[in-house]
């Protein structure tokens, strides 16, 4: 019995030390501090985490599961690099997931939920006056968080996971494809989204919501581009 819990206790902080990795890779790509194509090796991640090749494995491979990160037969692991048509699906499914999410995050919302989102858009918004790399990647974290917090309130874990994925993947495609230097979510849609949820005026923030989702996607530039050969690329 005891070395029946023992290997169960081993298992447990296994998974418990994978996910601890995978959760702090992603919250790297969230922030941008990771960005798409680097290389993430078994043996790099072991080393920075300090854990074992096969931990490290496990962790990159859940991320694979989330299409977060590629990992290449013979090349090892990378940030994910989404295509212009992956980019899309991203969106449209934020655009299909979101508004549901609003509704039932409104039927269970309590004033301290207000308060905190409100505290989030301050964040938000004082972080937008400030300049350098530490402040736009906080910034970038504090956009994120207020899609996941509404997913939080709604109650249905499930969805908070999904939306956690969602988001990561959006930064990803922003890093790639965001044409502007702006907020890659628009801080004062924000405010407009809880002032509708104060109001009970579920439609209305239901729409904004939308209106602002393909707000971010505009700001892509996903055009198919025909890719060279070495010698046309090099032709003046």
């Amino acid at each position: 019995m005891k070395s029946a819990a023992k290997a169960q206790q081993a298992e447990d902080s296994a998974e418990t030390g994978a996910q601890q990795i995978r959760d702090a890779i992603r919250e790297a790509i969230v922030e941008r501090r990771l960005s798409p194509g680097t290389k993430l090796s078994e043996s790099d991640v072991g080393n920075l985490f300090n854990v074992s090749r096969t931990l490290a494995r496990a962790a990159l491979q859940a991320l694979s599961y989330e299409g977060l990160v590629s990992v290449e037969k013979n090349r090892g692991a990378f940030v994910a690099y989404p295509s212009p048509e992956e980019a899309r699906q991203i969106f449209s499914a934020r655009r299909l997931v979101e508004p549901g999410i609003l509704r039932e995050a409104a039927a269970r919302i309590t004033p301290d939920d207000i308060t905190h989102l409100r505290q989030l858009l301050l964040e938000e918004g004082r972080l937008m006056s400030e300049r350098g790399q530490t402040a736009r990647r906080a910034e970038i974290k504090a956009s994120g968080d207020f899609h996941l917090t509404l997913a939080a309130i709604s109650g249905n874990s499930i969805m908070q996971r999904f939306m956690e994925e969602l988001v990561a993947r959006s930064s990803l495609v922003i890093a790639l494809y965001g044409q502007s230097t702006a907020s890659s979510c628009g801080h004062s849609e924000h405010g407009d989204i809880i002032s509708a949820i104060e109001a009970d005026e579920l439609d209305r923030a239901c729409q904004l919501m939308l209106h602002h989702i393909t707000h971010i996607e505009a700001d892509l530039d996903l055009r198919e581009r025909k890719s060279l050969g070495l010698k046309e690329a090099f032709e003046l």
